[in-house]
């Protein structure tokens, strides 16, 4: 014992390998198509999300059953003292709530992280908190600081496509006829609770400037010159066009490490195929 569980759901983009080669358990999130239930990297391949994508099959997510998020945590406390359970932003689901209300009942022997963060940022919370388990900090000393830290992220996202946007309902399907002939690749943010609009650009190459000035001025800016991660994710199918772009971040951004990763399905059920993203996290270790 004297061990603490560290718990991600597969929002962060974290595939069931890769959480056992971490030491962490990641929960898969379901996703309901054509009313059937499939769990991402589970029984729900990119491959085949990506094939049902392009087929409009009826797609929405879902939040884990409160009976497989309990039936969970009392299986990682059988060896372990304690859990820090990080779901993805309260502001995108009703995850943390769920959780944060189960967790009532282990007497703080689960800590619910309200991390404020999805995808590539989330995953960087995940190693975050092993670092903090490593130097001896506790369940509950871990969820503070991440939480402290939550809003000092920031991820920006090139769409592709406004079909997805329109078949949400974030754009009108005039708006998306129009942008569409206008070659037009929305920009959108996520900073802390919410996915919003941030900018319009006519074609990629406008768009990628846009996304680089912007995170050049959020690390220059906005977090002072401090220590950031920097992350790329993704929803291209055709990886030669990911690796373009992390050559360009590298050369918009030389000398720093640079990670890459599929966006979490979460997201692409919004925004669709092609999304390019860039992401950072004020460094706290």
């Amino acid at each position: 014992m004297g061990k603490t569980a560290i718990v991600v759901d597969s929002n962060s983009g974290i595939t069931q390998q890769q959480g056992k080669e971490l030491g962490i358990t990641v929960l898969s999130m379901p996703f309901f198509i054509n009313g059937e239930v499939y769990f991402e990297d589970v029984t729900l391949t990119q491959q085949d999300f990506y094939r049902r994508l392009k087929e409009d099959a009826d797609i929405s997510t879902s939040q884990p059953s409160p009976a497989d998020v309990v039936e969970m945590w009392d299986k990682l406390l059988e060896d372990h003292d304690a859990v820090v359970h990080i779901p993805m932003s309260s502001g995108l689901s009703g995850s943390y709530e769920t959780a944060a209300a189960l967790s009532a009942n282990y007497d703080g022997k689960v800590q619910v992280v309200n991390n404020q963060r999805i995808s590539i940022t989330q995953r960087q919370s995940v190693l975050e908190a092993l670092e903090l388990v490593k130097t001896g900090k506790t369940a509950q000393e871990v969820k503070e600081i991440l939480e402290d830290e939550s809003l000092e992220a920031s991820i920006y996202l090139g769409v592709d496509t406004l079909r997805y946007l329109k078949k949400g309902g974030r754009v009108t399907p005039a708006a998306a006829a129009i942008g569409t002939v206008l070659n037009l690749k929305p920009v959108l943010e996520i900073q802390g609770e919410k996915l919003d609009a941030f900018a319009k650009a006519r074609g990629w190459k406008n768009a990628k400037k846009i996304m680089l000035d912007a995170m050049n001025k959020d690390i220059t800016e906005r977090f002072g010159d401090s220590e950031v991660h920097l992350m790329l994710a993704h929803s291209q199918e055709d990886e030669e066009t990911a690796l373009e772009w992390k050559k360009e971040v590298e050369d918009y951004f030389p000398g720093y490490e640079i990670y890459m990763n599929p966006l979490s399905l979460s997201v692409v059920c919004h925004t669709g195929p092609g999304v390019l993203a860039i992401g950072c996290t004020k460094k706290i270790l």
